[in-house]
């Protein structure tokens, strides 16, 4: 217990800390399940979630609904979600998500970064033995249920760790559970603050100061990208952050 949320919690501040980079992964994503369920959110679980997360984010209410309208003109582009993976230098396995209307650009501008930071782009499913991919929810406590009561009742939708961060419940469950998840949730009243799936990493590796410096490079080159969803890695974070 507490591994995934020990990493979620140290690098939540990064993932969340550029608004801009935030409102653009949110609205191709919302993009996303527009165009794969239509846009209505009643009848669009991805995208009632999504707009949670856009809530969550303090993404504009005129933002979101702009990010649907547009995901609804056939004329607009259509994003196809990718995975790359490599080692960065001293060994450090990085996993990027990637939605992309060009594979052929994605592809060269992360190859390229990671040869220019001393790293190696792998095949794709070369990393997925070092990582867990989970659905991670954040709810809102509920009055008279405990945590004991919701994990043992979430056990069999596939949850395998909670934990409580300050006001709000973070599940964490297996990926192919998520609309599972999500249904057992809204079909008990829970309040769903953020909805995602995370990669967490099996075992974390220790870096110098200095490695930490070449790694953190890389890692920022790869998270500036346009292109790039998230950013994922098995680099144990320093004591200071």
């Amino acid at each position: 217990m507490g591994r995934a949320f020990e990493y979620r919690k140290a690098r939540k501040l990064k993932r969340w800390g550029n608004m801009s980079r935030t409102f653009t992964r949110i609205g191709k994503e919302i993009t996303i399940a527009v165009k794969s369920g239509g846009p209505d959110p009643t009848t669009n679980p991805r995208l009632r979630v999504l707009m949670q997360n856009a809530k969550a984010a303090n993404m504009p209410k005129d933002t979101v609904e702009r990010a649907i309208k547009k995901a609804t003109d056939k004329d607009s582009g259509d994003y196809k979600e990718i995975t790359y993976e490599g080692y960065g230098p001293f060994g450090i396995a990085i996993f990027v998500e990637a939605a992309t209307d060009n594979n052929t650009r994605t592809v060269a501008n992360v190859r390229s970064y990671f040869t220019k930071h001393g790293g190696s782009l792998g095949t794709q499913g070369s990393l997925t033995f070092l990582f867990d991919h989970k659905s991670v929810f954040k709810i809102k406590p509920k009055d008279g249920v405990s945590l004991e009561d919701l994990e043992l009742e979430l056990i069999d939708y596939g949850v395998d760790e909670i934990e409580a961060d300050e006001e709000e419940i973070v599940l964490y469950g297996e990926f192919e559970e998520f609309a599972n998840i999500q249904k057992y949730l809204e079909g008990n009243g829970f309040e769903i603050v953020s909805a995602e799936f995370e990669r967490i990493p099996h075992e974390l590796k220790e870096v110098t100061a200095e490695q930490r410096v070449t790694l953190d490079k890389l890692l920022e080159k790869l998270e500036e990208d346009e292109d790039v969803q998230n950013v994922f890695h098995n680099m144990k974070e320093s004591d200071e952050e």
